[in-house]
Formats: C-alpha cells, sequence, structure tokens
C-alpha cells in the first residue's frame, strides 16, 4: 500500500510543478486558477453583503490611491481591480486574485503613513503574484489525498492514524510553507512599494509597530505566520541587500 500511495503521489508531483520566476522556485500547483478567481468572486460579493463598508470619501480614496500605485508596479493592471474600505477596528487587509482589495478602519487607523498602507497591500498583492494561494489550495488537496489513502487502509487504527496524520501534516509540512509564503510575499510587497515609489523602511516600522500592538504570544513553530522578530530581521536584511532606506 506505502509504495502504491508513494508511486501515485509522486506521478501527480512530477505532473504539477511549475516554475516561478518572480520567486526563482518550482510550485507544486494542481488547483485551477479560474476556480480560485471564481470562488473569490464569490467571497468578494458575501464581504460586501455581510460586512460595513464605509462610506468615508477619503478614506476610498486612499486606498485606491495606494492601490493603485502597487497594482501598477507589479504588473497586474490586466484586470479591473475593485477597493473597499470595511469598517472594523482589528487591523488587517486582504487582496483576491478576481482582482479585489479590502482594508479595514483599523489599519487605515494603525498605518501612519501611505509608505505603511503600501506595506500592507504590497504583501497582499505579492500573495497573489506568487500565486500563494493556487499552491496552498494544492499543497492541501493533495495532502487531504495522503491522508485519506491512509485511513482507508487502516482498518481498526483509522481514527488514530487520521489523528496524528493530520496533525503530523499541519506541523510539519502545511504550516511552516505558510510561513514561508509569508516571507516571500514581504520581500515582493517591499519591490512593488519601493517601484511605486514608497519608502522601504516604513516596512520594518509598520511591522514593529504591529508586533507592539500583538496580543497573541503563538509561538513560531506552530503559527502560520512567521515570529515579528523573524519577519523584521528579514526585512531589514533584504532591504539593507537593495541598498534602500
Amino acid at each position: 500500500m506505502l509504495a502504491t500511495l508513494t508511486l501515485g503521489v509522486g506521478l501527480v508531483s512530477l505532473g504539477a510543478c511549475a516554475y516561478n520566476e518572480t520567486l526563482g522556485r518550482n510550485q507544486f500547483l494542481i488547483v485551477d486558477d479560474s476556480a480560485l478567481i471564481q470562488q473569490s468572486r464569490a467571497a468578494w460579493a458575501e464581504t460586501l453583503r455581510t460586512q460595513k463598508v464605509s462610506s468615508n470619501a477619503a478614506q476610498n480614496a486612499r486606498v485606491r490611491r495606494v492601490g493603485d500605485r502597487i497594482v501598477q508596479a507589479a504588473r497586474l493592471t490586466d484586470r479591473h481591480w475593485d477597493y473597499a474600505v470595511f469598517e472594523d477596528t482589528t487591523p488587517n487587509a486582504f487582496v483576491l486574485p478576481s482582482g479585489h482589495i479590502g482594508v479595514t478602519t483599523g489599519l487605515l487607523n494603525m498605518a501612519k503613513n501611505d509608505d505603511q498602507l503600501a506595506t500592507v497591500i504590497g504583501h497582499e498583492v505579492g500573495h497573489v503574484v506568487a500565486r500563494h494561494a493556487a499552491e496552498r489550495s494544492s499543497t492541501n488537496a493533495a495532502t487531504g489525498l495522503v491522508l485519506g489513502a491512509v485511513q482507508s487502509q487502516a482498518g481498526d487504527y483509522g481514527q488514530a492514524v487520521q489523528a496524528f496524520g493530520g496533525l503530523g501534516a499541519q506541523l510539519g509540512v502545511l504550516l511552516p510553507f505558510s510561513r514561508s509564503h509569508e516571507l516571500e510575499a514581504d520581500r515582493l510587497g517591499v519591490d512593488y512599494l519601493a517601484a511605486a515609489g514608497y519608502k522601504p523602511s516604513e516596512a520594518v516600522a509598520l511591522w514593529r509597530t504591529m508586533a507592539q500592538q500583538r496580543q497573541s504570544s503563538t509561538p513560531q513553530f506552530a503559527s502560520t505566520h512567521p515570529s515579528d522578530q523573524t519577519r523584521i530581521a528579514a526585512l531589514e536584511q533584504y532591504i539593507a541587500s537593495r541598498g534602500w532606506n
């Protein structure tokens, strides 16, 4: 059973490996981009329906102004982009592959200048350029198939295998991979904000503010995001390597 499972996964992996020039590495992709875009459009419509959208003209203009510059720097002008500001005190933002950018009022209040706002939007746009959503979905799908195959052959031990295997996949594969995505998006985001004329060093200032305000103390090994110290150190090193300030 193990040999058959290994062979099957190997064949899927070989058939789904694509090189991403922006990242300089191969990606495992078995999820269709068109499906993700369709899901993103549905998610955007649901968010607009269920969340309170700000009518503050200045806030919306700010997000659109910064967003447009980042989108142009990332060369994503091949699609129409919609923007919305959501009335939520939690600092947050998201960018969907379908061409939608959402920012909360909490983030706008925390970002001291447009450079810092560009940091967050650039980071989220970086996820889109890097195709992280498709890569993460592909990894999740493949992991689910493998665990399902193991459980089906486990007999009376199926429940135990599922519990142990799920935790092992989460901590050993999915979460570290997600942290890698976050650091890649940080780097791409800095590239885009610099190309758009914003100040790269403000990215470090923003994440330091985030670190000061963060209430959770989840250890890095069990978190989907890198620790604040890891993220800040990586950003400082990358910005210095490019000779930016």
